[in-house]
């Protein structure tokens, strides 16, 4: 396999408004001086839906339970920064690009705030609905859900994601009491920060209390396992709360184990059934397989057109939404079949008319492993600062293939086997496990498809499955004759790794092994540790 240089492509159009985005920053990394010019049209746009984050933000909480809910639990204060992080993610984007970032993250915020207020409603020590919490199955942050696609009338809930996962989105430091927390109880402090901070909001009595039962995953690491152990103890000792544990096979590429994880998945459904008291019912799993082709489709003709010149749907665009569409979601919410259809024709409206994102695209990227744009806008700011189009990344190669969706006895035989599959794939594990063919010989097969020319590799400092592979990553990218950029970080921790600190490993890289200087040089350093 013989790596291409990719070409520089430059941007016909005149990109309107600031161009500048580091001389936004106040001193001392606060806030920004003022909201991002974008032009007359795409100004309007972006603070009319910027208002319409702010209505979502106070629809939530003029509910008196929310009110309670919000000073109750210590994690809640960082929500207030939802608005800035949708700001950060949005950065230098126009036109097609930038209502397709407000599309896909002013739904999820949509979505969090659903789950947010559900999880008050039912909490044992605010909204206290017995009722509905029977209706509520718990599932982990890590857990794929679509064992939950045949249930109508349960609300299949995380504590995790509202807790730890989204917060260290809006403010980075968020997590870093947590994980004190961990430590102190005497947990190990070199494991995952993300499993631990999770722990961590258990063993600090900060977790909401509700829920008929709860589904575990054998997820992606001893660390995430250890974390759920943490979870479930007290979650079935102290909370009176049964817990299913649905292990998924490590080898997951190999046929001969596919029939156990279809065993495991009637076993998860029927763990349900017995808990809640309610039934699977068929026709609403298939109405729910049909929204996950949409997504599936959708997202392989997103990459389809990466592969071209014209990239359309990439970075943070289609990591984030990729996550919660993908896991989260998995065919349950009407809205996010709506949604796909849209980006489809924003996408493919852009694409036709052979825009860019950003004045030059200078190299191609694939971005893999474990990877830290979770509390900064790392891949936005790749394509500002040095040009570089962040093609697709780990988390977002998953499942590329359609699953049964018209109801018949093959297929509810065959939705077994679908469902299996799809928590095979889940997010992150599915690279993870599975043997080295789908972490390091899958990385260079998709520098190949996309014709990419560069490879930004986490090397996430306490994961110790991937970094256990530094050295044969390193030499595949010699024999291919591709770079390969290292970039160290601790995930969910900044306080061993910065902001500037990931920055700057780019930075010193693109100035000495590739011997050039940045597109914006007012983002190359900024003061932004303290910002949102």
């Amino acid at each position: 396999m013989a790596i291409k240089k990719a070409k520089v492509m430059i941007n016909p159009e005149k990109i309107k408004g600031d161009t500048r985005y580091g001389d936004l920053y106040k001193p001392h990394g606060k806030v920004r001086k003022r909201r991002e010019w974008r032009g007359v049209g795409d100004t309007l746009y972006d603070y009319s839906r910027w208002l319409g984050i702010l209505f979502t933000l106070g629809k939530f909480m003029v509910v008196p339970r929310n009110i309670k809910f919000f000073f109750r639990y210590r994690w809640m204060a960082n929500y207030l920064a939802v608005p800035m992080m949708v700001d950060r993610f949005t950065q230098g984007l126009r036109g097609e690009y930038l209502r397709m970032a407000h599309e896909e993250q002013d739904l999820i915020i949509i979505d969090v705030a659903k789950l947010l207020g559900n999880l008050a409603r039912g909490d044992r020590r605010v909204g206290n609905d017995e009722e509905f919490s029977k209706k509520v199955v718990l599932v982990d942050e890590n857990e794929m859900t679509a064992v939950m696609m045949g249930f109508p009338d349960i609300k299949t809930t995380s504590r995790e994601t509202p807790s730890t996962y989204v917060p260290v989105l809006l403010n980075q430091h968020a997590v870093e009491h947590y994980l004190d927390v961990v430590q102190e109880f005497g947990l190990p402090g070199d494991v995952c920060p993300m499993p631990a901070a999770e722990a961590g909001t258990s063993i600090d009595d900060d977790a909401p209390i509700l829920g008929a039962c709860a589904i575990q995953c054998n997820t992606t690491c001893d660390g995430s396992l250890l974390g759920n152990g943490v979870i479930s103890r007290k979650l079935e000792k102290e909370d009176g709360i049964p817990v299913f544990q649905l292990p998924a096979p490590l080898r997951h590429k190999e046929e001969d184990v596919q029939d156990y994880a279809a065993e495991e998945i009637r076993r998860a459904i029927k763990f349900v059934e017995e808990n809640t008291g309610h039934k699977w019912d068929w026709d609403y799993y298939f109405e729910c397989a049909h929204r996950v082709n949409v997504a599936t489709k959708a997202r392989n003709e997103w990459l389809d057109m990466n592969k071209t010149d014209y990239p359309q749907v990439f970075g943070g665009n289609l990591a984030l939404y990729t996550e919660t569409n993908y896991m989260a979601i998995c065919g349950r919410v009407p809205a996010f079949e709506k949604a796909d259809k849209k980006l489809m024709k924003l996408a493919e409206k852009a694409y036709k008319k052979q825009k860019m994102a950003a004045p030059e695209y200078r190299h191609r990227a694939i971005v893999w492993g474990v990877q830290s744009h979770y509390y900064m806008d790392f891949l936005v700011w790749l394509l500002n600062c040095w040009g570089i189009v962040p093609l697709t990344d780990m988390l977002s190669c998953i499942n590329t293939e359609m699953i049964a969706e018209t109801d018949t006895p093959e297929n509810r035989e065959q939705a077994y086997y679908d469902m299996a599959m799809l928590t095979e794939e889940m997010i992150m594990r599915n690279r993870t496990h599975g043997g080295y063919k789908v972490l390091l010989d899958d990385l260079f097969e998709f520098v190949e498809q996309y014709n990419a020319d560069m490879i930004i590799l986490w090397e996430h400092i306490t994961c110790k499955a991937l970094d256990g592979m530094h050295g044969l990553f390193e030499d595949r990218a010699r024999e291919l004759g591709v770079p390969l950029i290292w970039v160290q970080h601790q995930l969910f921790d900044p306080r061993v790794v910065s902001r500037q600190g990931v920055r700057d490993q780019i930075n010193q890289y693109m100035r000495t092994v590739m011997g050039e200087e940045p597109l914006d040089p007012s983002l190359e350093i900024l003061d932004d540790e303290n910002s949102w």
